[in-house]
């Protein structure tokens, strides 16, 4: 079935002419984690930066070296996140030593790059979803849909840890960052968690890095702190900081997470501020129809011909 230009704009029209009623903003309630959402709890103290776990992030995704060139040779070492990396470590000076920085996505509990997506194409899954007792349901991993996406990339913009990543080069461009090993889940399900471990996690010599429930990762954290004040900040980063965040970090004792790359973050999501101003084109009534029209016009085009290109692939065999 084809749909016509015109069909096409008749719809964007008829379905702006709906939401473009004059609303009176409202501030939105504070997000909670999920009750089952799942994370990573990362002990920079414990990490000796072996970089175990960015080469098995690339086998368990499938992802191509970043081949970098240093000291007349040729490594697979990149130096941060890309369209080929989307777990990276990194090193921090601090004194006489260096302290070690596991980087990819947050998996924010109120995430900023699925307030700015425009569409949808990123989203929390579980989101909305509640089971027969009506209890909130689902991990709050952060989620990306090809086929929805535009590639408007606002995503990038929005985040504030820099992660999403865009694919420059490729005909059909993907979003690319960690969604912790989701397509992992129907290989491996044992234990009571809701997915499978990711690879980082199950290759770490020194478990620098554990996976698990965000609030018993949260516990385990705040235990560790608890029990050996001298080795740790006493700040558990993630817990609260951008509106709190799935993945937590711990640090050394005298060191501070922004020497460590994260970002000093208020309590309050980004995202509060970032969806009332993408909805601020409603507040007086004005919609943007021929946007609307013109990103359905291009995902129907982008799954047709992403589509066309399997088939030819396929005939090729």
């Amino acid at each position: 079935m084809t749909i016509s230009r015109r069909d096409l704009l008749k719809g964007a029209v008829a379905a702006g002419a709906a939401v473009a009623i004059p609303a009176t903003a409202e501030a939105r309630h504070e997000i909670e984690p999920l009750p089952d959402a799942v994370g990573m709890l990362f002990d920079s103290t414990l990490c000796v930066g072996c970089r175990a776990c960015q080469s098995a992030c690339k086998v368990a995704n499938k992802l191509p070296e970043d081949k970098v060139e240093a000291n007349g040779g040729v490594y697979d070492a990149p130096n941060d996140l890309n369209s080929t990396t989307k777990n990276v470590i990194k090193a921090f000076p601090a004194g006489d030593t260096q302290h070690y920085m596991k980087q990819q996505c947050m998996h924010c509990v109120d995430p900023s790059c699925v307030s700015v997506c425009m569409l949808g194409a990123l989203h929390k899954e579980g989101e909305g979803k509640r089971d027969f007792k009506g209890e909130k349901k689902g991990t709050g991993i952060v989620l990306w849909d090809k086929w929805t996406c535009v590639g408007c990339r606002y995503c990038q913009i929005g985040c504030a840890f820099n992660v999403p990543k865009f694919e420059w080069f490729e005909a059909f461009p993907a979003i690319v960052k960690c969604e912790l090993c989701r397509h992992r889940r129907d290989e491996q399900k044992s234990g009571p968690l809701a997915v499978a471990n990711p690879a980082c996690c199950e290759v770490c010599p020194r478990e620098a890095v554990v996976f698990g429930y965000r609030k018993d990762l949260l516990a385990e954290a705040k235990r560790r702190v608890a029990a050996d004040p001298q080795r740790y900040n006493p700040h558990v980063y993630g817990e609260h900081d951008g509106g709190g965040t799935q993945v937590l970090y711990l640090a050394a004792a005298g060191v501070q997470f922004h020497d460590l790359g994260l970002p000093d973050l208020p309590e309050r999501s980004q995202a509060e501020f970032s969806e009332s101003v993408s909805h601020a084109p409603y507040l007086y009534g004005v919609t943007p129809i021929a946007l609307y029209a013109a990103m359905a016009f291009v995902i129907n085009r982008n799954k047709k011909k992403e589509e066309a290109a399997e088939h030819g692939e396929e005939g090729k065999r």
